[in-house]
């Protein structure tokens, strides 16, 4: 199987060292789960894009510090992208910026938070459980890092795992696009060191909040395995 990269940002250059930037650590995480499969990296914030969305038979995008309402080129063909990869029906899992943007692309609202930045661990739970969520537990909690949410669903979207913070935490749409905005590529020294450097935008209260939180485990290879089986598998509900 080969699955596309789609990059949406950089590691900052000064984190680099330390932790890699995001294609790196999303082809580290994916080979582990599947060692056999392709990966091709696609720095879409560079406008560079595949170009026919038939070049794979799957996509991944990462995080972005960038909003999907930001407006730039990149971003609107980023859209454009999405809905060809949705009208063929090819399997897309937007993670973070790319949940959201599935989100726009399809029809629904995206707008920043009213409850303010989601940093540190988020503890969400499975509301509805698929069969590609194996081995299965009934909560997913993983890093996040974001302002803006999906405050409205496309058409026939299903929420998969919520939370009080954010209500449209993960979410299928048919049976070939998955969001979800926590990052299971995300470590927790790496939120750390994000929230440390975002101190001049993100409240004291809300980052002493964060940081607690990271003492919590995460289940961020869990959740690239249902990734991997999500590219893999069938995709019919078990209720």
């Amino acid at each position: 199987m080969k699955i596309g990269i789609l990059q949406c940002d950089h590691v900052q250059e000064e984190l680099q060292p330390e932790f890699g930037d995001y294609p790196s650590t999303f082809i580290r995480l994916l080979g582990e789960a599947a060692p056999d499969w392709e990966y091709v990296v696609y720095p879409v914030l560079h406008g560079e894009f595949p170009l026919s969305a038939d070049e794979c038979d799957g996509y991944i995008t990462t995080g972005s510090r960038y909003g999907v309402n930001d407006g730039f080129p990149w971003i609107d063909q980023l859209v454009d992208f999405v809905r060809e990869i949705d009208q063929q029906e090819i399997k897309f899992v937007g993670i973070c910026f790319g949940h959201q943007l599935l989100a726009k692309a399809l029809g629904g609202r995206v707008e920043k938070s009213p409850r303010g930045w989601g940093v540190g661990v988020s503890f969400n739970h499975i509301t509805d459980r698929r069969d590609w969520m194996e081995p299965f537990q009934p909560g997913m909690d993983l890093v996040v890092s974001h302002q803006d949410q999906v405050i409205e669903l496309p058409d026939n979207a299903e929420i998969l795992a919520s939370s009080q913070f954010c209500p449209n935490y993960m979410v299928q749409i048919a049976d070939h696009l998955l969001g979800v905005q926590g990052h299971p590529e995300f470590s927790r020294s790496y939120s750390a060191a994000l929230m440390d450097r975002r101190r001049d935008r993100i409240s004291a209260s809300r980052i002493r909040e964060g940081m607690t939180s990271l003492q919590a485990d995460v289940d961020d290879r869990l959740m690239i395995q249902w990734i991997v089986n999500f590219f893999a598998g069938r995709h019919t509900s078990t209720q």
